[in-house]
């Protein structure tokens, strides 16, 4: 195998792909990324088992077809620091990848391609073209609200619900709920996937604001993002999400309009008071006001207060600040609504326009 391809062109496939390949692995080949040479190109595989990222390139001038496994931080690293505009020399010669750039040169231990492990085929069950700031707003909207090694392993990820003309992700830790919904221009049958976590942030790392289209391909057990000359394809999680609906509070009676800047720049003053662990505050309610309360163990103590609209009986609730600023800051609105029942339940937080379903996030409160 022999190439020679631009610094810039190589190093940015690279540090994409570097992510998806695991730093601790038990395979020595998944330290390495898959390059393979055609006459239109390189292509560029990352896996650790469970997510697959492969670039292709163009912008190359291929000498001789291969294919070969190369160490994946460390040609990424000799990318690096090498200087802008270098073209980089790569030749595999008896078993080592020797990469000349300008008066550097450096030789890499390989592993066979045949060695290297392929995410397996499948036939797609559900494709969906859309543009790239859709799918990265939907992700973006959910993502924070993802369990992390949680024992119910279903709640590690993101269900991507599809169905009709819209396309909705879904995430909980079984503390808050977040749920994002976008239409789309095809009608899509009804299915229901859950994305692992580390697909979900790879996918976030390869999507743009821009309104380039990417696909979206779903199969019985691997979903797939095309987008950019990128396709990622990750394992999808064999269980059964819960029924969010269910979680979601619609009879409360108590509707509270709020400032969104000002709400969390109080909530974001307030907490540094806060319990450092148990991280929670008080809410006070009354006519057209809510006073925000913290203390800690050192006997210090926090209160705030915004300018609200509400007319309604007294309420005091306690929710982990954390929570309640996450949620603020997925909204876009300028006001937002939180709804409210009474102290042991669930407060909704929605835009301006409460009820339209498009973005809703459940905090559960707390006892304070």
């Amino acid at each position: 195998m022999k190439f020679k391809v631009q610094r810039e062109v190589l190093l940015t496939p690279l540090q994409l792909i570097s992510g998806v390949v695991e730093k601790r692995n038990t395979m020595p080949v998944l330290a390495n990324v898959l390059m393979e040479t055609t006459d239109t190109g390189l292509r560029i595989t990352g896996t650790n088992m469970e997510v697959e990222l492969v670039a292709n390139v163009d912008q190359v001038s291929v000498e001789q077809p291969g294919r070969i496994t190369v160490p994946a931080r460390k040609l990424t690293d000799i990318c690096r620091t090498m200087a802008e505009g270098v073209t980089l020399e790569c030749d595999v010669r008896e078993g080592r990848l020797h990469v000349q750039a300008g008066h550097s040169s450096f030789t890499l231990s390989t592993l066979p391609a045949d060695s290297f492990p392929n995410v397996e085929d499948e036939p797609e069950s559900v494709r969906v073209n859309l543009p790239q700031n859709v799918l990265k707003r939907l992700i973006d909207r959910t993502g924070y609200a993802m369990a992390q090694q949680d024992v119910r392993y279903y709640l590690n990820g993101m269900l991507f619900e599809f169905g009709g003309n819209r396309l909705s992700t879904v995430a909980t830790d079984g503390h808050r709920l977040a749920l994002a919904r976008e239409s789309v221009a095809e009608t899509l049958p009804e299915r229901q996937s859950i994305v692992p976590r580390k697909g979900v942030l790879e996918m976030a790392r390869l999507l743009s604001d821009s309104d380039g289209t990417c696909a979206l391909v779903l199969g019985d057990h691997h979903i797939r993002l095309e987008v950019d000359g990128y396709v990622f394809t990750s394992k999808l999680i064999d269980g059964k999400f819960p029924d969010y609906n269910r979680v979601i509070p619609r009879n409360g009676d108590k509707v509270v309009k709020v400032d969104r800047r000002e709400f969390k720049q109080v909530l974001t003053r307030t907490s540094i008071l806060c319990h450092e662990s148990i991280r929670g505050v008080r809410l006070f309610l009354e006519d057209g006001l809510m006073k925000v309360y913290a203390n800690n163990p050192e006997q210090e103590e926090a209160e705030d207060r915004v300018e609200v609209e509400y007319q309604g009986e007294p309420l005091q609730i306690g929710f982990n600040v954390g929570y309640l600023i996450d949620a603020i800051s997925a909204l876009e609105d300028e006001t937002i609504t939180l709804t409210l029942s009474n102290p042991n339940s669930s407060a909704l937080l929605e835009g301006e326009q409460a009820g339209q379903d498009d973005v809703l996030y459940v905090v559960m409160p707390m006892r304070l």
